[in-house]
């Protein structure tokens, strides 16, 4: 009788395995290819302009991956050594039903919620579901079986409102300039900027970074260099399938290695506020010779999680000079890890000195758990035989609260 009941509930469970392949199988993979709003460039010329209500799949469904690059009006991809894509983020909101605007700059406060992502950074810092820069075109963004990302869930959105998605685009033209790298780094002597684009003094020890390579700042060019204007597009592709039961939902956080965080206390326990400063600058090593080898400058930090779940997915950001991240327990033991990959050559995505992708992690479901208050390590690694300015040290994680 116990080997009849054996049986009996392993053809179950065989039957049951079969039933929820068979539903992921018959789930059809839609996908979508976009332009965002015109990006429109001239020699040394940055854009960094938020444009909302862009196009992009509707309804109740779950993202399987978004992949993007910079195009020319012919669909041409342009090559990071003429226009460098410091990065493009995708994030959403919920906007009051039936105003004529989208443009949240011009609403009041009460007619629109963010819809950032799981977290852990204060509201209004990296609340981006994807975001990524040079590395675009060769690092994987794929979401996979039985997992998705969760959006237009009816549940979720305030009544009232709708759901709406904006994508930030920061790009640099950098045909004819004095140093092409250091335009990418957003050097401050280069783009001749003491002030931010409010008007407010930087400071002094602010070499380069995000406040000098603002939107219609100009890049230094060499005498006599001269270029066309031109119009280029973000084209991104989207993925995705109809939610339903065999879907199981997955979170977006991101860590960042400058998250200046402190705990606090309130009525409700402990709590955490995670002040994300976001870039850095890395100084050139005193080393020299045979010992330039050992210039690396590694940062770490530790975070206590607030939340739990199994590790899906996960993959980090870097700017050029950088060699790594990883995410460890604290005990050392490593979770996931991410490297960038370096061009060798002239043609779009393989340009040589800059970082061309990422290596993911997509851990075996189930094989990593987080657990809320757990600590964990991050840590980011640049090579400091140069100087560097305005680099970061973020980590994307794909989170799934329960399993299959």
């Amino acid at each position: 009788m116990k080997s009849f009941n054996l049986g009996w509930f392993s053809v179950v469970a065989i039957l049951l395995t079969s039933i929820l392949t068979f539903s992921q199988a018959s789930q059809r993979v839609r996908t979508g290819v976009f332009l965002s709003p015109k990006i429109e460039l001239e020699p040394g010329l940055a854009s960094n302009k938020l444009y909302f209500d862009v196009d992009f799949p509707r309804g109740h469904i779950a993202l399987k991956s978004f992949d993007a690059e910079v195009v020319d009006e012919a669909g041409n991809p342009v090559p990071l050594y003429e226009t460098y894509l410091h990065h493009w983020l995708v994030v959403r909101n919920f906007v009051r039903k039936g105003l004529g605007t989208r443009d949240i700059s011009r609403l009041n406060s009460s007619d629109y919620v963010s819809g950032r992502n799981g977290g852990i950074c204060n509201d209004g810092v990296l609340d981006q579901f994807f975001g990524l820069g040079s590395e675009t075109r060769k690092t994987a963004t794929h979401v996979p079986d039985p997992y998705g990302i969760e959006i237009g869930n009816p549940a979720e959105i305030p009544s009232g409102f709708e759901e709406t998605w904006a994508i930030n685009v920061h790009a640099i033209d950098t045909r004819g300039v004095e140093d092409r790298i250091g335009c990418a780094e957003c050097r401050c002597d280069l783009f001749n900027v003491t002030k931010d684009e409010s008007g407010r003094p930087l400071s002094p020890n602010y070499r380069g970074g995000l406040l000098c390579c603002y939107d219609g700042a100009r890049c230094r060019r060499k005498a006599g260099s001269n270029g066309i204007k031109r119009t280029l597009y973000l084209r991104y592709t989207v993925r995705w399938v109809d939610m339903d039961s065999s879907i199981v939902p997955v979170k977006v956080y991101i860590f960042d290695i400058m998250d200046m965080w402190r705990r606090s206390r309130n009525s409700t326990g402990i709590n955490a506020e995670h002040d994300c400063r976001v870039e850095y600058n890395i100084e050139r090593c005193r080393s020299t010779g045979s010992t330039r080898n050992g210039c690396i400058d590694s940062k770490t930090i530790s975070l206590d999680m607030p939340f739990s779940g199994y590790v899906i997915y996960g993959v980090a950001h870097q700017h050029a000079g950088g060699s790594g991240s990883a995410l460890y327990r604290k005990n050392g033991r490593p979770l996931c890890s991410s490297v960038p990959e370096y061009g060798k050559g002239k043609e779009a995505g393989n340009e040589a000195g800059y970082v061309v992708g990422m290596s993911t992690c997509y851990p075996k479901p189930g094989s990593v758990k987080i657990s809320k208050g757990e600590t964990l390590i991050l840590e980011s690694k640049y090579s400091s035989i140069q100087q560097h300015t305005g680099v970061m040290g973020l980590f994307y994680l794909l989170v799934a609260e329960k399993l299959p």
